[in-house]
């Protein structure tokens, strides 16, 4: 929880608001057209090949360790604060005070765009970004690309105003986002990567769509076309939630080998964000995708082709002298970038709207959670109304060594795998949770875990070994998987330690050899499941509680989420018990955790 007692933030809000209302009519702020701003960026980028432009930034990660969200106590209450953001939100008041005053000086660049295109809800998004660093102006060029101009889009009658205010040039030691949810302001100091942008406005929007009633999901969105095996040809949305390097994008952007001459095949509609309603329809937000650049041809063609094309702006990606790009070079970054117009995609795989429909006008709706896990988590899981929900307060997956080496194969669990909630999580898991029950007979979810089953790994101080490395799906298998489900050709059967279904066959997947047996020893695999369920049980208990209580709790989430080896049959027989018996069931989690970690995490 985060205090704003040494703050009046009534205060702070208004100069905020006074001071980017007066960028309004600066002499300071000027304004380009597309082909301006193209030019302009052009400038500070390497050509590649392909003809698309290529830049190289100094941050190369969103700074989410420096991200400080400040307003009321909705805002404010929610947030786990680190000892920098402790000290950068007791700045503030200094901070602003220097940036306005820095503001009214710095050549600015402005630039109008609106996120959506639906008859309600469009926010009108409007950055400024300091162009004392020249090369900063690729800010602007990449936003031209990634949102919709006012003229190309449906406004709606509700259009919230947002802004975002991005000084790459502050210093280095200062670098921070300061976000304003209240007001729809954010500002970015000290850092020059898009990702701020992207995510910024986003950020502000689901903020303003809860208000209103919606959820904004951190999902890919897509229309599915599959025949049955009563040969009847079914239309379903998709959802395909999931954290970074999960493969969200990869198999929203997947055609999973549907047959086109049944009639089968795909409509992508959203790469990352969308405003889900409680009629199964759902608001887009962009008219462009934010590609992690690890591509290649014979995996993910139809994201290579659209990123191969002129109009994509990459960031930090490897391209050699000769103009040649190495889309999976990591040498620069692990973490390369890039915006690709979705008009870029395949006209036979995109959908003519950024919407999804309602649910009564589809035979359903597919939620698949992907995870990523390298021990004992099933590559596919059929879940129930309370596992799924649970599933989504989970958001669950691991440290890779990319991200963090000292911290890999520890889970990463986000709700709803959404790093961009603003406000009480608990509000969104109950929105979805209802959203599941009202709609139980149309929904069906998932979770499809693609970082594999069988790895064994010590950790010894900093060092990481891996003994046995995990058995993981490959890009075809997990899509051969989707395609069965939206099919229905797979069969399934019960799997006896997480409560969940699981296939016993899938067309074009040898499912027997993910079998944890093949890995493992049964006093391994009990370890491991204990270790990830108590975990589990931990996380919830330990930071939702008040959903815990609210969801229905049977045997089969008991397994899912661990309350069956924590006391679960005391909390069953008495609702109140999940608060009352909080600290001792922790107690139990912490003292049962400490007897099954061993040398195998994850």
């Amino acid at each position: 929880m985060a205090s704003a007692a040494s703050v009046n933030v009534e205060e702070l809000l208004r100069s905020v608001e006074e001071n980017v209302r007066s960028l309004e009519k600066a002499p300071n702020v000027v304004r380009y057209s597309s082909e301006e701003l193209r030019r302009l960026a052009e400038q500070h980028a390497i050509k590649t090949k392909y003809g698309n432009l290529v830049f190289m930034t100094c941050v190369r990660n969103r700074s989410a360790g420096l991200t400080v969200y400040v307003g009321g106590p909705r805002v404010m209450d929610h947030q786990k604060l680190n000892e920098k953001q402790t000290g950068i939100l007791e700045k503030v008041p200094e901070t602003l005070h220097k940036v306005h005053n820095y503001i009214k000086r710095a050549p600015l660049v402005r630039i109008d765009k609106v996120m959506g295109g639906n008859e309600e809800f469009t926010p009108l998004c409007t950055m400024y970004v300091s162009v004392q660093r020249r090369d900063s102006v690729r800010l602007a060029y990449m936003l031209d690309l990634l949102l919709f101009d006012e003229s190309e889009t449906v406004l709606g009658r509700d259009r919230p105003r947002l802004y975002l205010l991005y000084v790459p040039e502050w210093q280095e030691k200062d670098r921070q986002i300061l976000v304003f949810p209240e007001i729809g302001v954010t500002y970015v100091l000290g850092s020059d990567y898009f990702g701020e942008a992207k995510k910024g406005f986003l950020r502000m929007a689901m903020w303003c769509a809860k208000q209103r009633g919606f959820l904004g999901i951190h999902a890919g969105a897509k229309i599915v076309r599959a025949r049955g095996p009563d040969g009847r040809l079914r239309r379903y949305s998709m959802l395909l939630f999931g954290l970074s390097a999960t493969g969200k994008t990869t198999h929203t952007c997947h055609d999973h080998c549907l047959d086109p001459g049944l009639g089968e095949g795909i409509e992508i509609v959203q790469d990352d964000v969308v405003f889900l309603r409680k009629d199964g329809s759902a608001y887009g937000t962009e008219k462009g995708f934010f590609l992690k650049t690890d591509i290649d041809p014979v995996n993910q063609p139809l994201i290579w082709g659209a990123a191969t094309k002129e109009s994509v702006a990459l960031e930090n990606v490897l391209v050699d002298y000769t103009g040649e790009v190495y889309f999976l070079d990591d040498t620069l970054t692990g973490n390369g970038r890039g915006v690709f117009p979705r008009s870029n995609l395949n006209p036979e795989h995109l959908s003519s709207s950024i919407n999804l429909p309602p649910l009564d006008e589809l035979d359903g709706m597919i939620i698949i959670f992907i995870t990523r896990r390298n021990t004992v988590v099933p590559i596919c899981s059929k879940l129930t109304v309370e596992q799924a929900a649970t599933a989504f307060m989970l958001g669950e997956s691991v440290e890779t060594s990319a991200g963090d080496p000292t911290r890999a194969g520890e889970s990463v669990r986000v709700v709803g795998m959404n790093p961009f909630i603003v406000g009480d999580p608990v509000e969104e898991g109950l929105w979805f949770y209802d959203f599941l029950k009202k709609n139980s007979d149309k929904v069906q979810c998932y979770l499809l875990n693609t970082g594999g089953v069988g790895e064994i790994m010590i950790k010894r101080g900093r060092k990481v070994i891996i003994e046995q490395r995990a058995l993981r799906p490959q890009i075809q298998e997990t899509a051969a998987i989707i395609r069965g489900i939206v099919r229905g050709t797979i069969k399934w059967t019960y799997e006896p330690y997480f409560g969940t279904m699981v296939p016993s066959y899938v067309e074009g997947v040898s499912i027997e050899k993910f079998k944890l047996e093949n890995f493992y020893s049964r006093e391994q695999i009990e370890n491991l499941v204990t270790q990830l369920k108590l975990e589990r049980a931990h996380y919830l208990l330990g930071n939702y509680p008040s959903f815990v209580k609210s969801v229905q709790l049977t045997s089969e989430l008991a397994k899912f989420t661990g309350l069956d080896v924590v006391g679960y049959d005391v909390v069953l027989s008495d609702r109140e018990e999940v608060l009352v018996r909080r600290g001792e069931l922790l107690r139990i989690i912490d003292d049962r955790l400490n007897n099954v970690k061993g040398l195998h995490k994850g």
